[in-house]
């Protein structure tokens, strides 16, 4: 018999004008499941989660109460994690398992928290993109840690990226928001300008627009409009474009559970500049003697970034080391087909 999942997600999860890494990941595991001769039935729902309006709670749970007992629901943790009231009378019906992007942990509100606990408790399994969400998870909610699992974000194939010998093309691939610490660079870019670098920020511009205008602001006062460039969303062929026209992959972020741009950077020989937070370390790894393709700083400190870039753009022997790591952990990454396997095993151990 076919296995069959019912996989509920935000709207928009094709939005190319809106990418995530959330996004990308639920698409990719919907199409590998197909792969592998599972029946996928999608259910987009429309809100802006994790605090929608009422009407897409209602919407949830006419798709929840239509799906037939003991079938599987893969359900993205962005709408499962505040959905406790709507999900909970159906938990005992459904094999349901939550797909854990960002928990709510972190959240000031004790009732988005206490809402997670509930349904994640409630979950036949769960699924993290990465060890340190799952390790987040069981110190957060004191879940049963077989009903835990980890599907790392897989990376697709990808060219070598040319490079340049002074390594000065930079590029950021994250939409502008607080979290991502597109400002944390910029005192770290100043104490470089008298070196051969531009940077190009491929990202949203419009999720916080007053961040965004702090942030083109401050590019303003330390005069270096001439050296940053904004190029907004990008994916597909363009943003192999910028990627192939990169040196380094500059990745400031204030939290991340793993960190897939790291990867697609990786997945083209680049090396990373980024901060130690969550799962990060796990999508950097390391080439085959150890050697980080990379340098890790510790977050909120711009002076600390500030000192990598001039080592990385002042020492060519620092470049080839980590360029040659960067190359050798390309050949480790994993396709998307082995996450939607191990996506499968933990739905079809569900049943």
């Amino acid at each position: 018999m076919t296995p069959v999942v019912h996989v509920v997600v935000p709207d928009g999860v094709d939005d190319s004008a809106r990418p995530s890494g959330g996004n990308v990941y639920d698409r990719q595991i919907c199409t590998g499941l197909s792969a592998l001769g599972w029946t996928v039935k999608e259910y987009p729902i429309v809100g802006d989660w994790p605090r929608p309006h009422a009407s897409s709670y209602a919407a949830l749970a006419e798709i929840a109460g239509g799906v037939p007992t003991d079938d599987i629901v893969l359900i993205d943790g962005l709408i499962a994690s505040t959905a406790s009231e709507v999900l909970l009378p159906q938990a005992g019906r459904l094999r349901m398992v939550v797909l854990m992007h960002m928990p709510l942990g972190h959240a000031p509100d004790a009732t988005l928290r206490m809402q997670e606990r509930e349904v994640l408790l409630a979950a036949a399994a769960v699924i993290t993109t990465s060890e340190w969400t799952r390790q987040r998870l069981l110190q957060l909610y004191a879940l049963p840690p077989e009903r835990v699992h980890v599907a790392h974000p897989g990376v697709d194939a990808a060219e070598l990226a040319p490079t340049t010998p002074n390594g000065g093309s930079l590029v950021c691939v994250a939409a502008v928001t607080p979290g991502k610490g597109h400002d944390l660079f910029l005192d770290a870019l100043a104490a470089a300008r008298d070196m051969d670098w531009r940077l190009v920020c491929v990202g949203s511009t419009d999720r916080d627009p007053g961040y965004t205008d702090h942030v083109r602001k401050r590019i303003d006062d330390l005069a270096l409009d001439d050296r940053i460039t904004f190029v907004g969303a990008k994916s597909g062929t363009d943003l192999e474009q910028v990627y192939a026209a990169a040196d380094l992959l500059v990745l400031p972020t204030r939290t991340e559970t793993y960190g897939m741009v790291i990867t697609e950077a990786l997945a083209r020989g680049l090396p990373v500049i980024t901060t130690r937070v969550g799962g990060v370390p796990e999508a950097m790894g390391h080439g085959d003697d150890g050697t980080r393709p990379g340098l890790l700083m510790a977050p909120e400190d711009p002076a600390a970034l500030g000192s990598a870039l001039r080592a990385w753009l002042g020492d060519a022997s620092l470049r080839a080391r980590l360029r040659q790591a960067a190359h050798e952990r390309r050949t480790r990454l994993k396709p998307w087909s082995a996450t939607a396997s191990r996506v499968a095993e933990v739905l079809a151990a569900s049943q």
